[in-house]
């Protein structure tokens, strides 16, 4: 899973908004200084095969770039949380979901 999409800037998260007309876009929103955070990713690591070639993905380190974050919360209408995955296709939130609950299999179900 090395072929994360960073978003740093208002930009990068406008490019990835256009580009969901054309591919679902998968953002992942880190603590990197959480436990849980951490847990996550690992768990969206090894369960990465069932979501391959599904989506695009995008990573954010909230701790770093937490306007990017406020802004991301703002234009998609979803609630700041971390961990937090963010499905988006069409430019609309399909699935969210935040901790515990990132769960590769599940996001592969709102892939199909």
């Amino acid at each position: 899973m090395n072929n994360w999409i960073s978003v740093q800037e208002k930009d990068d998260f406008y490019t990835l908004l256009e580009k969901s007309s054309e591919k679902p876009q998968i953002i992942f929103k880190d603590s990197t200084t959480c436990g849980i955070s951490a847990h996550a990713k690992y768990r969206l690591q090894q369960g990465f095969e069932l979501i391959e070639g599904k989506a695009d993905f995008n990573y954010l380190d909230l701790l770093a770039l937490r306007p990017i974050s406020n802004l991301i919360a703002q234009e998609l209408k979803v609630t700041h949380q971390s961990p937090q995955i963010i499905l988006v296709k069409d430019k609309q939130v399909v699935y969210t979901s935040s901790h515990h609950a990132i769960d590769p299999a599940v996001i592969a179900r709102h892939l199909s």
